[in-house]
């Protein structure tokens, strides 16, 4: 019996759904298996905002982030729904004002000046980067592959190998779902709570990662600024805690004076597919069952957006390669 597809993209989030989109631009027939739509994910409630939030520097990780800054920049010029270059500060109280290492990946990060930094802060850094409003952007992405012929199966499935129904080739997107479908427990939930507030008329981001009260980041988008955030390990709860959403609105409140009595629009909570060990991104050497070649891409914790193209570009060479 012939195949149906070339390939099936296990996951429906922002990994799974790049994924697919470039394996049927490479010339696949590609279908994608989800239990969930792509508006019930976890990419559904991210803040999409490109930073390496919590990611070791590695060469082929410094690759993914600047191919993905790329692509998302080509995606604002072309008016790409949901995308958008914004301006970014991130704030400084240490005395460490080392460049990051994922600098280069941008064209325009500078320090700030002394003039442009007030107490309690010592330092900082300005540059611009994609926001991605996930709302409009994975409608988006969606509709594109649909329209390209891909097909979305809603169907929740136990284990890997009984992907191999679909298609011969197989990756493996389901971010946390990998602790069950084979057996990795490094992944782990990373609880992320946000505010959404009604935007008083702010344009650029801005971040203060050293709080001691907690990561603190102001994301404006068109109608709305995102408020955060929290990473806690081992969180499973998706249930919106009113004290943390006081806390994360006196911190953010207490950095930018001018969201002071902005309404109150929403509260969300997702759950960051964080691998201790950083991303498995490789070719599985035993795959399961019918599968004749497996690829993994996951456990991207809180920098799914910011790595997403990258990891698609390189998933689609490991299937391409001869076997």
């Amino acid at each position: 019996m012939r195949d149906r597809f070339d390939a099936v993209v296990v996951g429906a989030g922002v990994i799974g759904l790049t994924t697919a989109l470039r394996l049927q631009q490479a010339g696949s027939r590609v279908a994608v298996v989800t239990a969930e739509p792509p508006g019930e994910t976890t990419s559904s409630v991210a803040a999409a905002v490109w930073y390496p939030t919590r990611t070791r520097f590695e060469p082929r990780v410094l690759e993914w982030a600047t191919r993905t800054h790329d692509e998302f920049t080509r995606q604002a010029a072309d008016g790409v729904p949901g995308v958008v270059m914004r301006p970014t500060r991130m704030l400084l109280r240490g005395p460490n004002h080392d460049i990051p290492w994922w600098a280069s990946a941008l064209p325009d990060l500078r320090v700030l000046r002394g003039d442009e930094v007030r107490a309690p802060f010592s330092g900082g850094w300005a540059f611009t980067v994609p926001t991605v409003e996930m709302s409009h952007y994975l409608p988006w992405i969606q509709h594109t592959f649909s329209m390209a012929g891909g097909t979305l199966i809603h169907r929740r499935i136990d284990a890997l190998e009984q992907a191999g129904v679909w298609a011969p080739v197989v990756v493996n997107a389901s971010g946390l779902a990998t602790r069950t479908l084979c057996g990795d427990t490094e992944v782990r939930p990373a609880r992320g709570q946000l505010v959404l507030v009604a935007n008083p008329g702010l344009r650029t981001s801005v971040r203060d990662e050293d709080n001691a009260d907690g990561t603190t980041y102001i994301h404006p988008r068109s109608t709305d600024v995102v408020l955060g955030g929290t990473f806690e390990i081992d969180e499973w709860d998706i249930t919106p805690s009113p004290a943390t959403a006081a806390a994360i609105l006196r911190r953010c409140t207490d950095l930018l004076p001018e969201l002071a009595g902005a309404p109150v629009l929403g509260h969300q909570v997702g759950l960051r597919p964080f691998r201790d060990s950083g991303v498995r991104l490789e070719a599985d050497p035993r795959p399961p069952g019918r599968i004749r070649r497996l690829v993994h891409n996951y456990g991207h914790g809180g920098a799914g957006v910011t790595l997403a193209w990258g990891c698609a570009d390189a998933v689609t060479t490991l299937v391409h390669q001869p076997r």
